[in-house]
């Protein structure tokens, strides 16, 4: 069984042996639609509905009718109990024998509700259509207070279905409080009022509007089956292209996160004429994109990029002067590259707060993003954006926009903060079905269990990610498993496997071949290569690296080049070419990458028998490894160290004493991340952001010389750190 409908199972069974047997079977029967107010209704067994309806039927009907008014809603205060009471005409007879039956119970909050929940959908399913609509009536009637608005068109509903006719009126009192629920961030809501909304509207026109916005409040709050389903329903009443429309291209949006993802850029690329909103147009374009440039697939990208550009070029979309940067990420021209990049690095100011307005989605994937060394522009917009977000229950855009920031953290070296995320993101991830999100941070996970060389779970988190991904041909995701691989491999002394693994990035036909990837990898390819005595395959890398550094002008490249020429060549020309990439401005933006060369250069200056320059630069990597918990390369450098005369420093181990390096506030994060808390519960207690709860995990992790927050069991944090109040 699903691990959400596990959940759901137990808690509908509330101790009820016979509920928890029966319920496996009846749960995929299950119709929200059948209670107006329950959100996960569950179909009752039938042992387990003779069983109620035997008891419920040994009482007189007024009795019932008591039991069927607390069925319908448990939710309402004492006041508006006592009003409908009235309205219904029951006395207190009726009442104390329902009190009696042993059907109700009382909660802490001193409401009365049926003893089990299953009873009550039992009570209200067995009722007669016309006492159904009776009780819903006389509750709409005698509602009041702040929540009267939200719940009297739900009885309102309840009512009309009972008397099995459609009605506008009621239809459009949902569809207005779901647009409050909306506004309030609450799409699970608003989904399942416009879903009933849609049921009761006399209108096909209207019903299947109602439906396609109900379809876009559920796909919102991570309910990826509800919203397939409630398009479904739609395009059963209308055509594809209006439900396209009226979805804005929801149908592809769907599939870029839950489907085959050349499937979806299709379907993307194709609404992208669609739907009537140039706006939205512009973001299905960029999705579509993404979608093809996730493949590999660059006809389909031409091709998307070709009808947005066609879309757009009707002049009714306001932001058209940022078709341009569009057009210089994701093409293939060999003859821009500076303009286009300082473009990119602009838009930390207005243009891109005119692109994240529009969508985050519009800006290049992190991996590309890296690519062309924007990662600190897109690190800056994907956080404010994730910090606006955190504050809604759009549960897919936070966890779709928070698996960027993976990549992004990475680059800039708050692996701690990277790793934070990655665990809380994939975590939400599962729950809610998205694969692909899931995938983003399993990768990102594998990656910086490579530099850790922890070999198993880069193991682990590549199976997982091949085997879900080859046969739905997503390449970058395989490509992106494979290189974690070659890096393990590479760190671990196995050149000839690193090197057989990393190959594979440019291979023809190849499932991991990704031109993205290949270039970020190339400097690992490089390296491998040539202590497996490949220089061919390294000469190959460094064409691969000047073609993207002449184009991207990153900086990043131009010192990754410059580090395989250093490699490459020898005496004089080398030591130019390690000193030329460690000079190149903004290479030390990457720490990983930037000590990496540090490294390189200390064991060719060792190797020089020039001991004292070797020293500094040695020094200076390890302390960043240190930091990083890189360990693999720790331990390289400071065999190199050691051979070069130098003391090496050892870290204290995680038994040390947290007082002695702990800030106050970091101490107090550390504690509570200790105990089992999440960033987000950490931060409630704190009262600070779960950004900021990261940050100070990023400090803590190295300060104690620790790789996780398991580790943090081991440290003695002091009687004196102990929180207060």
């Amino acid at each position: 069984m699903d691990e959400s409908v596990i959940r759901r199972t137990v808690r509908a069974a509330a101790g009820n042996p016979l509920a928890l047997q029966e319920l496996p079977t009846s749960v995929a029967a299950g119709d929200i639609s059948k209670h107006p107010l329950v959100s996960e209704q569950i179909a009752v067994g039938p042992r387990l509905r003779r069983a109620f309806r035997a008891r419920i039927e040994r009482l007189s009907a007024p009795a019932r009718t008591a039991l069927l008014l607390i069925a319908a809603d448990d939710r309402s205060d004492r006041n508006t109990m006592c009003q409908a009471n009235l309205v219904l005409g029951l006395d207190s007879v009726a009442w104390d024998e329902a009190l009696h039956s042993g059907l109700l119970t009382t909660r802490s909050d001193g409401r009365i509700c049926l003893r089990h929940q299953l009873m009550g959908a039992v009570v209200y399913e067995e009722a007669p259509a016309a006492d159904r609509q009776a009780v819903h009536r006389a509750l709409a009637s005698v509602l009041t207070g702040e929540n009267a608005d939200e719940l009297r068109p739900w009885h309102l509903a309840a009512a009309v279905e009972a008397a099995g006719g459609p009605d506008e009126e009621v239809a459009r009192l949902l569809e207005e409080s779901a647009d409050r629920s909306w506004a309030r961030g609450g799409c699970a809501t608003a989904g399942r009022a416009l879903r009933r909304a849609a049921a009761l509207s006399p209108s096909t026109d209207d019903a299947v509007r109602r439906l396609a916005l109900g379809a876009k409040a559920a796909w919102q709050a991570g309910q990826a089956d509800v919203a397939r389903d409630m398009l479904a329903r739609a395009e059963r009443i209308s055509s594809e292209v209006k439900v396209a429309d009226l979805s804005e291209g929801l149908r592809g949006q769907i599939d870029f996160t839950h489907g085959h993802l050349e499937i979806a850029c299709r379907r993307l690329t194709r609404d992208v004429e669609r739907v009537a909103d140039p706006g939205q147009a512009f973001r299905l374009g960029g999705m579509a994109l993404w979608a093809a440039w996730a493949v590999g697939h660059g006809e389909l990208q031409r091709e998307a990029l070709h009808r947005l550009e066609r879309r757009l070029s009707q002049g009714d979309f306001p932001n058209a002067g940022l078709l341009p940067l569009l057009r210089a990420w994701w093409t293939e021209e060999r003859d821009r590259g500076a303009d286009d990049r300082d473009q990119m690095v602009a838009l930390g100011g207005e243009g891109f707060n005119r692109l994240s307005g529009s969508s985050w989605l519009l800006m290049p994937p992190a991996p590309l993003g890296a690519a062309w060394g924007i990662e600190h522009v897109l690190g800056e917009g994907l956080h404010r954006e994730i910090d606006q977000l955190r504050h809604t229950d759009q549960v897919t855009a936070l966890t779709q926009a928070l698996a960027q920031t993976v990549t992004v953290d990475i680059a800039q070296g708050s692996w701690a903060l990277a790793e934070a995320n990655a665990i809380e993101g994939l975590r939400v991830a599962e729950e809610i079905g998205d694969e692909k999100s899931a995938s983003q941070y399993r990768t990102g996970l594998g990656w910086l269990a490579a530099a850790r060389g922890d070999e198993r779970t880069v193991a682990d988190h590549a199976a997982r990610t091949i085997e879900l991904w080859v046969p739905r041909g997503l390449r970058v995701f395989s490509a992106t498993a494979q290189w974690t691989l070659g890096m393990s491999a590479l760190f671990a002394g196995r050149a000839e496997e690193a090197v057989g693994r990393l190959v594979r990035l440019t291979e023809d036909g190849h499932h991991a071949e990704h031109p993205t990837i290949a270039v970020l990898a190339a400097p690992d390819t490089a390296e491998a290569a040539l202590q497996a005595g490949q220089r061919a395959t390294a000469e190959e890398q460094a064409r691969l690296l000047r073609r993207w550094a002449e184009r991207s002008h990153a900086p990043w490249a131009v010192s990754a080049l410059h580090l395989v020429h250093a490699l490459l060549e020898s005496g004089a020309e080398a030591e130019k070419h390690f000193r030329l990439a460690l000079d190149v401005p903004g290479a030390q933006s990457r720490p990983f990458a930037y000590a990496r060369t540090r490294l390189l250069y200390g064991e060719w200056l060792r190797r020089a028998r020039r001991r004292t320059d070797a020293r500094a630069q040695l020094a200076e990597a390890a302390e960043t490894f240190r930091r990083l918990d890189a360990a693999p390369l720790l331990a390289r450098t400071r065999a190199e160290q050691e051979l070069s005369g130098q003391q090496v420093r050892r870290d204290p181990g995680p038994d040390q004493d947290a007082a002695t390096v702990l800030t106050a506030q970091e101490a107090r994060v550390a504690r509570l991340a200790a105990e089992g808390l999440t960033n987000r519960e950490i931060g409630a207690q704190l009262l600070i952001s779960p950004r900021t709860v990261g940050y100070h995990l990023a400090n803590v992790f190295p300060k104690l010389g620790i790789v996780s927050r398991a580790d943090l069991a081991r440290v003695d944090f002091g009687d004196g750190l102990r929180l207060m109040g």
